[in-house]
């Protein structure tokens, strides 16, 4: 068919094509899904872990997370499984060097479970680290799941830091995956 007989017919799919019947199987359940961020900046404790207080909520299909009191994801009743977890955070200091020594941690039921270690390696103005990381976890009922932020400094006060909106890099999230 020549190129200009093409483009001057149309086609009518619901002529060409017959949709019947319903489709069952599709898509799935990938709840609970969860997703938390950090509202404001917050001081660390100096070669020390300091559990980060996820406080604002995003997403939370099942009421698992708990974004008031243990800042903690608690996989609901009948629903172990598969889930992709991640977090992330940023940290500053006062100081050069000020945040030289730094591990993200997620914690399973009060072990470590996942780390990212940051060594500082510049002389920025306050010394900085940020961490994003992921990864694919077997949870049962009733597991449980922590952030926390180990770092040594070198001087100042480094904080780590919260807002809103899409300059925030302090979060934590997770969802069942469909496998």
């Amino acid at each position: 068919m020549a190129i200009d007989k093409i483009q001057s017919e149309s086609i009518n799919l619901a002529d060409t094509f017959a949709f019947t019947g319903t489709v069952t199987g599709a898509g799935g359940d990938m709840t609970p899904a969860f997703y938390a961020e950090l509202s404001a900046t917050t001081g660390t404790t100096d070669a020390g872990n300091s559990k980060i207080q996820f406080n604002t909520e995003i997403l939370d299909t099942d009421s698992a997370y708990d974004n008031s009191s243990n800042f903690r994801f608690t996989v609901p009743s009948g629903k172990g499984g598969k889930y992709f977890i991640f977090t992330g955070l940023s940290v500053y200091g006062t100081v050069a060097y000020s945040v030289y020594d730094t591990y993200l941690k997620v914690y399973k039921n009060g072990s470590v479970f996942m780390m990212e270690q940051h060594y500082e390696h510049d002389s920025t103005p306050n010394g900085s680290a940020s961490f994003h990381i992921g990864r694919v976890m077997d949870l049962s009922a009733g597991d449980y799941l922590e952030v926390y932020l180990y770092c040594d400094t070198n001087g100042g006060n480094p904080s780590v830091q919260g807002g809103t909106g899409t300059s925030n890099n302090t979060y934590f999230g997770g969802y069942k995956m469909l496998v």
